[in-house]
């Protein structure tokens, strides 16, 4: 089916006036503050008076933070992370949720989310392709200005050592329980998850 026009749906974002459940419920779901929830809603309306955030609006937000490199297609991924129901839009809290497991979640929590970002057709399973296009998100927003000694197939390098510890019954695909098993047991790839948490 056709995309929806872009003017009708930039007009109905600007209309719709999002207001977030209560920030009772808001508390009970993340691991936020009443006082700390106050603040980050403040902050959000203050860069998204619509109280939502399109697509477009997060690529801005996102490259003002990684000037030296592009950031748009990392930005792509993360916002798919973020959007939980998939409307095409980030409320308030979506954003909590997401902010609340990568600052303050176990570290069985983010995995799980850092699974989520990977899986991009969000079937369930890690592709090589799928964790190749992320990596390359993350090479380009770093800029190569910052690594100028990355080669151009490191990052097919990075996921074929990834793959390789991750994918235990070698079907090509790495299923959440594969993901978190090898994660939680390999110091480097916990080490390489705490950068991951930097680039967020």
């Amino acid at each position: 089916c056709p995309p929806p026009d872009s003017s009708d749906s930039e007009l109905e974002l600007s209309t719709v006036r999002h207001q977030p459940e209560g920030l009772d419920q808001l508390q009970a779901q993340t691991k936020f503050t009443k006082k700390e929830l106050q603040s980050l809603y403040r902050g959000f309306k203050n860069e998204c008076p619509t109280g939502l955030v399109d697509e477009d609006t997060f690529k801005l937000i996102y490259s003002q933070f990684f000037p030296q490199g592009d950031a748009t297609m990392y930005a792509h991924f993360l916002f798919n992370a973020f959007d939980a129901d998939g409307n095409g839009a980030i409320h308030f809290e979506d954003f909590v949720v997401g902010l609340s497991i990568l600052l303050r979640g176990t570290v069985h929590e983010k995995l799980k989310w850092a699974f989520n970002l990977y899986d991009i057709n969000k079937d369930g399973y890690i592709t090589k392709e799928e964790m190749l296009a992320i990596m390359k998100s993350i090479y380009d927003m770093m800029g190569r200005h910052t690594y100028p000694i990355l080669r151009e197939d490191a990052p097919l390098a990075h996921v074929e050592r990834f793959f390789q510890k991750m994918d235990r019954n070698q079907d090509g695909v790495v299923t959440i329980d594969e993901f978190l098993e090898t994660c939680q047991k390999d110091e480097n790839i916990m080490r390489s998850m705490q950068l991951f948490e930097n680039v967020i």
